[in-house]
């Protein structure tokens, strides 16, 4: 049977555009429109959805004010968000994963452009993973978390002398990453010993708010990674969209080196890239950490990387995961050294790399 979905947006054009295209899957049908959050709601009050696609700027009621109605009047929906790439709509769009949205599209400022090949593929594939997905979950980190991991981090001071060598972490996700990012970024400690890496699929102008979120939230300093930016411990260098991310040695220093080959596993930023650009690296050891998303990427960028180097490799749980796909190929492929829930993650690095 045909998932049901529910399309909100104010403009009578897009809701035909995207009809169109949810229609032309067999594995979907497109139950209901809704004009703006208001008329949203009251669907969602009497109807169950398997997806709803969730414009942001709407009268009456917007996209975001509705997450916030349907969290507390805890109406459980598999929301996916359709966003422009303006810089605040991207904050926005941060808002609305926060609020319990699963993921999002780039929704084109020229409608024709909805219409396109590369569009109707992303928009499908995601509305896929959406609707496959678990029902969100309200929990990120807690103030019970924060010192859970302060006291892992004087557990790793007091066995420092175990851990030697120079390590450094890469960490691969998607969908339900940028929430699940907050469950294990902000209890970091700020002395972590290694620096990380970080490849979370967006487009381009969404992870320049994703990197200054996290940073608010955290001890480490997180950013957006630039071109030739040097790896320094505690730090988080978050991949741009639209770019594949790599590091590299110069003059004897691990720094950043963007590449432009085409999408891989059909994303870009692609973790498979990051993974085997550490084939090189001077680091003695790779801790390889890959959560929630669809997909397999990471799986054979790890399988190359332990070829060369020493790793250790974290993957997150199917009970805790949004989308349980890459964890899940990783473990598949008998490449993940433990399988964690989401709330073990920080510890685990902790516990791998040390602090300073």
């Amino acid at each position: 049977m045909a998932k049901k979905i529910l399309i909100v947006d104010d403009s009578a054009l897009i809701r035909s555009v995207l009809s169109g295209i949810i229609n032309s899957d067999a594995r979907f049908h497109v139950e209901d429109r809704a004009v703006d959050g208001v008329e949203a709601l009251e669907l969602l009050r009497k109807n169950t959805y398997d997806g709803v696609v969730l414009d942001i700027n709407m009268p009456r009621m917007s996209g975001l004010d509705l997450l916030k109605s349907l969290q507390k009047e805890k109406i459980h929906a598999k929301v996916m968000i359709a966003s422009t790439d303006t810089k605040e709509g991207a904050q926005i769009t941060m808002d609305c994963l926060e609020l319990g949205a699963m993921d999002f599209v780039h929704k084109p400022d020229n409608t024709s452009d909805c219409r396109s090949e590369d569009f109707t593929k992303t928009f499908i594939d995601t509305l896929a993973a959406v609707t496959e997905a678990k029902a969100p979950d309200s929990r990120v980190f807690t103030a019970d978390s924060l010192k859970s991991a302060d006291a892992v981090s004087k557990l790793a001071e007091k066995h420092a002398a175990r851990i030697t060598g120079r390590r450094i972490v890469a960490i691969a996700s998607s969908t339900g990453g940028p929430r699940a990012l907050q469950s294990v970024i902000p209890l970091l400690p700020g002395k972590l010993k290694a620096p990380i890496v970080l490849v979370q699929h967006m487009p381009v102008g969404f992870t320049a708010s994703l990197a200054e979120r996290l940073n608010n939230l955290s001890e480490l300093q997180i950013k957006e990674a630039a071109e030739g930016d040097l790896l320094e411990d505690g730090h988080v260098y978050l991949s741009k969209g639209g770019a594949h991310m790599n590091v590299v040695t110069h003059h004897g220093k691990s720094i950043i080196h963007y590449t432009d080959e085409p999408t891989r596993e059909g994303v870009k930023p692609c973790a498979n890239y990051m993974y085997e650009s550490l084939c090189d690296c001077s680091y003695d050891e790779v801790v390889c950490v890959v959560m929630t998303g669809m997909g397999a990427d990471g799986t054979e960028g790890i399988r190359n990387l332990k070829e060369k180097k020493k790793i250790h490799v974290i993957s997150q749980d199917a009970d805790t995961c949004t989308v349980y796909g890459m964890p899940k190929s990783v473990a598949t492929a008998g490449l993940s050294d433990v399988v964690v829930p989401l709330d073990e993650i920080a510890q685990e690095i902790i516990l791998r790399v040390g602090v300073r």
